[in-house]
């Protein structure tokens, strides 16, 4: 049986001991070993490594650090994703600062701590991982199906294959979600992808009109309708004939509106607002909302009949704060936007800005995390965004190192609960799913707190 593959590592370290006493306690990685800046400049050719290691002291300079500097100027040239994390004695600091804005990721002091190096070693791989996935799904955009969606999320891809599902069929749908989440972008994808997408698709806002102007919006009028009823006007379900017509936050949508949509969704014809002709109308409906239609319902504020019509198929959008580590893809891939549209170059997300944006619950979704990243694409100095360009504070343990043994235990302790959790308490089944022995399974356990229930 296989065993996963290694992330090479690269070390640029001229002290033959000290790289023989990295490449031992990093044994998880696939180390090489690099000893000037030729040298390490031909190991990221031929291995092309996501993370290096790099001492700024370098033949033919091995007690200053411009030697160190110009290597890591050419390894981003070379690979400018590339995670370069400088070692520096404790006096280092600002040499240390230096290295961060040339490009590198982080700094580690000399004398090493191992724990601390491996955790360092370990985010900047999860970074580069995140970045990659953003890159790949960023150019897979223009022949995505769903064009603009970014999800790695199981919760969100769940959604997306829904969309899939649905778009080539006439089934009306209700998109339900928190303000932020993306309805309308799904909505135009379940619009493209389907067999009316030459054909327009119109959107109203429920909520953004007064109530006495939504029905002309949405029906239209015949001239002398009303006092400034100059023409005949066509409505928003008219003008989305052979189309689609997308109703945001319908929810909000007054009563008396609800009855003339209910009957218009029943007889697919509209007549004006001061009109007395039957016009056919063939489109293609759309619904969204924020709110609790079934405590709408309850509370005689939306009527139980047009639920049904307009929910033949529903989609629940997990808010941002469920989707895991899609917040740090759709932060890079909309900082990336925000650089190119300000003219900017582009920049990068610092590690601290990364945990903040994990730990943040985004109450505003992704239309506040989008409206964060632009504001610091703007005000960064440096190469770097920063959890306070984006006026968020660091969690209180998302920046904190903690020793690598609760790092692991922790982690331990999850998966075992999980694998308990699937398998009801069979510890044999959940051995198994774990890849362990019983005895071993049993000292997990214990190790990491672990009730059993009977």
């Amino acid at each position: 049986m296989g065993s996963k593959e290694k992330t090479r590592l690269l070390i640029v370290e001229d002290d033959p001991g000290l790289q023989r006493q990295l490449k031992w306690a990093l044994d998880d990685f696939e180390v090489e070993c690099a000893g000037t800046r030729e040298e390490a400049l031909a190991a990221a050719r031929r291995l092309e490594p996501p993370i290096v290691l790099q001492d700024l002291g370098l033949p033919p300079d091995p007690d200053g650090v411009e030697e160190g500097f110009a290597t890591i100027t050419e390894l981003l040239r070379f690979s400018p994703t590339i995670k370069i994390i400088v070692v520096t004695g404790r006096e280092g600091q600002e040499h240390a600062r230096r290295a961060i804005r040339l490009g590198a990721y982080d700094f580690c002091q000399k004398p090493v701590d191992m724990q601390v190096l491996a955790l360092i070693i370990d985010r900047a791989r999860r970074i580069h991982e995140l970045e990659a996935e953003n890159r790949r799904l960023a150019e897979s955009r223009p022949a995505s199906a769903l064009d603009g969606v970014i999800a790695a999320s199981e919760s969100m891809l769940k959604v997306c294959r829904l969309v899939q599902k649905l778009a080539p069929t006439r089934a009306t749908v209700l998109l339900l979600g928190e303000s932020g989440t993306g309805k309308e972008r799904l909505a135009q994808a379940l619009h493209g992808l389907s067999a009316r997408h030459g054909a327009p698709m119109v959107a109203i806002n429920c909520a953004a009109i007064p109530e006495n102007l939504l029905e002309s919006e949405l029906f239209g009028y015949e001239r002398g309708a009303f006092t400034g009823a100059v023409k005949q006007t066509c409505g928003k379900i008219e003008t989305a004939d052979g189309g689609t017509l997308f109703l945001d936050e319908i929810g909000d949508m007054p009563l008396a509106l609800q009855a003339k949509l209910l009957r218009f969704l029943q007889e697919r014809s509209i007549e004006r607002v001061g009109g007395r002709e039957l016009i056919q109308v063939d489109v293609r409906i759309i619904a969204a909302t924020h709110r609790d239609l079934k405590a709408a319902i309850a509370e005689k504020s939306f009527r139980e009949d047009l639920f049904y019509r307009i929910s033949e198929v529903t989609v629940n959008i997990p808010p941002l704060r469920e989707r895991g580590s899609d917040s740090v893809l759709i932060a890079n891939y909309l900082l990336q936007e925000a650089c190119r549209r300000h003219g900017k170059a582009q920049l990068k997300l610092s590690p601290d800005a990364i945990a903040a944006i994990e730990h943040y619950p985004w109450p505003g979704n992704v239309r506040e995390l989008e409206n964060r990243v632009n504001a610091a694409a703007i005000m960064a100095e440096g190469k770097r965004v920063t959890a306070e360009d984006l006026t968020l504070e660091q969690p209180e343990d998302g920046g904190e190192i903690l020793p690598l043994r609760e790092v692991r235990q922790r982690a331990e302790g999850a998966a075992v609960q999980r694998a308990l959790a699937i398998t009801h308490g069979n510890i044999s089944k959940a051995a198994e799913l774990l890849g362990v022995t019983r005895p071993t399974l049993y000292d997990l356990i214990e190790r990491t707190s672990i009730a059993l229930t009977k």
